[in-house]
């Protein structure tokens, strides 16, 4: 169990690192282009041009990195705070300070979050301006000097015993040990904070006295992951090798290197083979003398290029140590994939995958299985979610009133994934439990959507199915009726459960929020609340259009007392992982006797005129009406 513990701890820091990098790496792209083409070794060497090159590596970069970090942490004041004290680091120091940035940003965010947490309530009124900028101006100023002279020295030493380290692989030839570090790395989400953390700071320096550096080309290699991927394209089975092809396509060219991590979850013999590949390619990047000349980020086979040294050698050195990678990585792969006996299921690989990275991964759907035409006579559509108390039966009712509207005889149900029925012919749910779906039903056509309050793929669904289907109204309002056979929903949205201009660091705080409100309402046992931060945790509970509805997980069914809700009104907004989210309905359904009602909410929140006037509503029963009038 410790073990456990501490590599979900591991995982969690790997993705944290990732998410400080990953909205910056545009800038990263900007600066690599611009060294890349205007250095003395550059395609178009200009001197005027060039002076933009160290100001970026060593201020932008940084700065933005170290904002980011304390964004994260204690969104924009976090930022802000975590920017201020980054710049000590930077100041401190004659080296991009990268890893500096990496510690300095959140802490400041963190520090900041203390402080705020620890004034809340106290602050007298018409101060409120006053107290938030010195606060944040005096923190950051106290942290920057503290980076000045404690923590930039710190990472100087550190990272001048890496370059010494790296000086002594290079001269007794064992850089290419490195892959056994780097290679597991990225499975673990530690990719950024090793490539970006260490290998570009010291790279930089390198490029800045030799004109390129071989240490950009230790994690940016795509071989390894084009070897497995290719192996599976010959020997793999079922939907693994369907995908392969396509997944090695948007590795190679995209750069998107967390595409094939799934694949070696599959089979864990094959990071043997990722070793190995990266082994032989900085092997060969060694043996040839290649090396870029500015960061390739992301990890493609273009930006590998276009930061290669403009002479033939160094192309010729890059370009065959990515080929050795990838036929090394491609030979062992196939051995493991030819003798192993261990069944391979991509789908559960990709949920294994988001778990570790711990939100939703932009590549999982790729390894959704294709789907065929919608099938004809379509008589049982299913709404399928985890627990199928929420999400679910919001797109439920809003399809159902599209069916109703379009007089199509077809029933439009929702449920809990593990409860989907047999002969249901359409099942739409999110897109990261598709594959969930897909293995409980998988003879039924398949939609994924984004957001179930204003999905495009309704209005598709329903032009495909008007050409198949006659007229029932009565028959279909029969089976409405008995679909939402609840008891009456007079007194689920109560007043005094309607909160207005509240506030939220995170989305973990506002559904312990909502939760908190459900359980002191009776509506909940205390255990609800952890169940409905595991359910977003392995779906985001987003909806579309501004809303969330966090809800207990299908387990936690058994710790609802009764039906209730409770609607959280933020509207400066709060991050459901990348959605700004400006309503918030916590749900606690019990029996069905809370569909209706959601029904309800599904509607007004499907047209965004009414999430406005929910938004800025002034008072409890001004935000309830404009739910009942639906």
């Amino acid at each position: 169990m410790a073990q456990s513990n501490i590599k979900v701890a591991v995982q969690k820091f790997g993705n944290f690192l990732s998410s400080m990098v990953m909205p910056n790496i545009g800038a990263f792209i900007a600066w690599g282009l611009i060294t890349a083409l205007f250095i003395p070794t550059g395609f178009f060497p200009n001197e005027s041009l060039a002076k933009l090159v160290d100001p970026m590596v060593k201020y932008l970069l940084p700065l933005l990195i170290g904002y980011t970090g304390g964004k994260l942490v204690h969104d924009q004041r976090g930022g802000v705070v975590g920017a201020i004290a980054t710049m000590g680091v930077i100041v401190g120091s004659d080296i991009p300070m990268f890893l500096g940035a990496m510690i300095m940003g959140p802490l400041g965010g963190y520090i900041i979050k203390k402080f705020d947490q620890f004034i809340e309530g106290k602050v007298k009124t018409g101060f409120e301006m006053l107290i938030n900028n010195f606060s944040a101006g005096i923190l950051g100023g106290i942290l920057a000097i503290l980076a000045f002279l404690g923590v930039s020295p710190a990472v100087d030493g550190f990272t001048g015993a890496l370059v010494v380290g790296v000086d002594w692989m290079v001269a007794h030839g064992l850089l290419p040990l490195t892959s056994i570090l780097i290679e597991p790395a990225k499975i673990l989400f530690l990719n950024n904070a090793i490539n970006h953390g260490i290998l570009s700071p010291i790279g930089a320096e390198q490029i800045r006295t030799n004109g390129q550096s071989i240490l950009l080309l230790l994690e940016t290699n795509p071989g390894p992951g084009l070897g497995i991927l290719l192996a599976y394209c010959f020997f793999g089975k079922g939907t693994a090798k369907q995908s392969a092809p396509g997944a090695a396509i948007i590795h190679f060219i995209g750069g998107i290197h967390e595409i094939y991590f799934p694949y070696v979850l599959m089979r864990p013999l094959l990071i043997i083979a990722a070793i190995l590949g990266g082994m032989s390619g900085v092997f060969t990047f060694v043996l040839l003398g290649g090396g870029l000349q500015a960061v390739a980020s992301p990890g493609s086979i273009l930006a590998i290029l276009a930061a290669t040294p403009g002479n033939a050698g160094s192309y010729v050195a890059n370009i065959s140590g990515v080929l050795v990678a990838a036929i090394v990585s491609f030979i062992v792969g196939s051995l493991i994939l030819k003798t192993g006996k261990q069944p391979e299921d991509l789908d559960e690989a990709a949920r294994k995958m988001q778990e570790m990275k711990g939100k939703k991964s932009s590549v999982a759907g790729s390894f959704t299985k294709q789907q065929g035409e919608v099938p004809a006579s379509v008589q049982k559509i299913v709404f399928a979610c985890d627990a199928g108390m929420g999400s679910s039966a919001m797109g439920a009712s809003l399809l159902r009133k599209k069916v109703k509207q379009a007089n199509l005889n077809i029933s439009v149900t929702n449920t809990a994934i593990s409860n989907i029925p047999s002969d249901a012919q359409i099942v739409i749910t999110q897109k990261e439990l598709t594959p969930r779906a897909q293995n409980k039903v998988p003879d039924a056509y398949h939609i994924s959507v984004d957001n179930f309050l204003s999905s495009p793929e309704y209005d598709k669904l329903i032009d495909q199915l008007k050409n198949d289907h006659t007229t029932s109204k009565a028959e279909e309002e029969k089976k409405v009726s008995a679909e939402n056979n609840t008891d009456s929903n007079d007194g689920l949205l109560k007043e005094e459960n309607v909160f207005l201009n509240q506030h939220f660091s995170s989305k973990e705080e506002a559904i312990r929020f909502a939760g908190s409100v459900l359980v002191k309402g009776g509506y909940v046992e205390e255990n609800y609340v952890e169940a409905m931060i595991e359910r977003d945790n392995m779906t985001s509970t987003y909806m579309g259009n501004d809303v969330a509805i966090p809800h207990g997980t299908e387990e936690a069914k058994k710790n609802v007392l009764r039906s209730g809700f409770t609607v959280i009104q933020v509207p400066e907004g709060v991050d459901f992982d990348g959605e700004k989210v400006r309503l918030i309905f916590g749900i606690a359904g019990k029996d069905g006797t809370h569909l209706e009602i959601l029904s309800g909410i599904a509607i007004t929140c499907s047209d965004m005129d009414n999430i406005e006037k929910m938004v800025h509503a002034k008072s409890a029963k001004e935000l309830m009406t404009i739910i009942q009038r639906n």
